[in-house]
Formats: structure tokens, sequence, C-alpha cells
């Protein structure tokens, strides 16, 4: 009886407050976006290792430097996409602490477009890249593949580099995709599965077997399969808990990019 308290004969529970003050699920985010932190600081010092130690001559690193103007423009962009979608999270937040459903939604909606532009746009920045000549060995070679002189020689001589930046930025990009995902089902629920569905189709049959992505499509078909389990054993309508956990998420998705921005494309730009 320690844990239910008599009034008047009826039972009602007592729950001791949160140790942090604020609710679980909350926690759990922090929680988890602690642990996420580490593994791309793991990344971004290896990154950071590998250019100020490569090829020291006299002090100087000669770590490449092959970005030129064009996938500077579409960086730039990209970030803009992302600090967008940080604006429209907030006002998310803010309608569902309202209680504006409708504006709620619109806002999410609003912040997965954000999304999905970034993606595309980082998706077409690999194919080039790929294109060009800076690959892995497990990539596939496109059939029109041109092999720009400089980014072949890249990628023989610097191999560390190409890793190194698929690994920084692709996991990245991994980060985005789950948050469109996350938003998607708060915005829609179950509405979003056959969505999902679409996408993954699309992304699989549009892209050649030899891309990336045409293997890494089937991530939306698992998330569809997780969502479709997750609606089905607990269903439930999202509230303004929800929505700010999601945001915390989404805000730390946007954070990282600003410090892979700088230090993968700006500090890589070749000044001519």
């Amino acid at each position: 009886m320690s844990d239910v308290a008599v009034h008047h004969g009826v039972m009602a529970d007592e729950y001791e407050p949160s140790f942090f003050g604020t609710y679980s699920k909350k926690i759990g985010m922090w929680l988890f976006l602690l642990s996420d932190s580490l593994t791309f600081g793991a990344l971004l010092a290896a990154y950071t290792y590998g250019r100020v130690s490569y090829g020291q001559d006299g002090g100087v690193s000669h770590w490449p430097t092959p970005f030129h103007s064009e996938s500077i423009r579409n960086a730039t962009v990209m970030t803009a996409f992302l600090l967008t979608s940080s604006l429209t999270m907030v006002l998310a937040v803010r309608a569902s602490v309202f209680g504006n459903a409708k504006l709620q939604r619109l806002w999410l909606l609003a912040t997965m477009a954000c999304g999905i532009g970034f993606i595309v746009l980082h998706g077409r920045e690999w194919s080039n890249l790929i294109a060009e000549g800076l690959t892995l060995p497990l990539f596939g070679v496109p059939p029109h593949a041109h092999g720009a002189a400089e980014f072949t020689q890249v990628t023989k001589t610097v191999p560390q580099f190409a890793a190194t930046f698929f690994g920084l930025t692709g996991m990245h990009m991994l980060h985005v995709t789950i948050g469109v995902i996350y938003l998607g089902v708060i915005a829609l629920r179950k509405w979003f599965i056959p969505i999902l569905l679409g996408c993954w189709l699309v992304a699989w049959l549009g892209t050649p077997e030899y891309s990336p992505f045409h293997t890494g499509a089937h991530l939306l078909l698992i998330g569809a399969i997780v969502i479709s389990v997750i609606m089905f054993l607990k269903p439930k309508l999202y509230d303004s808990s929800d929505v700010e956990v999601a945001g915390l998420y989404w805000h730390f998705v946007d954070l990282v990019w600003m410090f892979i921005f700088p230090l993968v494309y700006l500090m890589s730009t070749r000044i001519v």
C-alpha cells in the first residue's frame, strides 16, 4: 500500500516527481543525444586528425582540398534548408503547446520538406562526386563516370579523405532521414506508412544498381515495417511533449551539420 493512497474510498496513484524535473521521454532523448554526440565527435575528430597530420611538410598539411564553387554552393543551399527547418520545428513545437493541431501538422510537414530537400541535394552531391572519381571500393562504378583527374588522384593517393568524407556525411544523412521519418509519424501517424512505402519504391526503382542509394533506399522499407509494428502494438495520439522531444532530435541533427559544413566543405575548398 506504500504506492497507493486511499482518499474517501478512492485509490489514487502517487508517483515520485522526476529527479530531473521533467518527463521520462525527454530525459531518454537527452541521454540518446549525449551518446550520439560521442559518435559524431569521434567521426569529426578522425577527420580533423587526418587533416592536420597527413603528409606534413614544414608544418603544412597536404590534406586534399578538392571542392570547388559548385560543391560549396550546393552545400550552402543544404545548410539553408536545415536552418529553415530549425525555425519551422520551433513553430511546430509552439503550435503544439497552444493546442493548435492543424498548425502543428503544417509546420511539421514544412520541416519534413526542408529535410527532404537536404537529402535530395546531398544525394545529388554524392552522385556527382562518385561520377567524378571520389569514391570508395564498396561503391559501384557508374558507366558514365568521367573521372575528373583531381578526384581520381585524391581517391588513389589519399583514400582516407574519401573514407572520412563519406563516413561523416553519410552518418549525418542517415540521421536526417530518420528525423524525417520520425516527424512523419508524429504528423500523419498511420497515414505516413503508405507514403513511406511509396518513397521507398521511387528511391529503389529510380536509382541505378551501382548507386549506394539503391541499397540505401531499403532504409525506408525498414522504417515502414518498424512504424507498422509500433502502430499495431501501441497506437496513440502524439501530444506536445512528443513534438518537443522530436524537436530536440531535429535541432541536434542541425547542430551537427553546423560543424560538418565548415570543417568538411569550407576548409576543403581550393581557392584559386
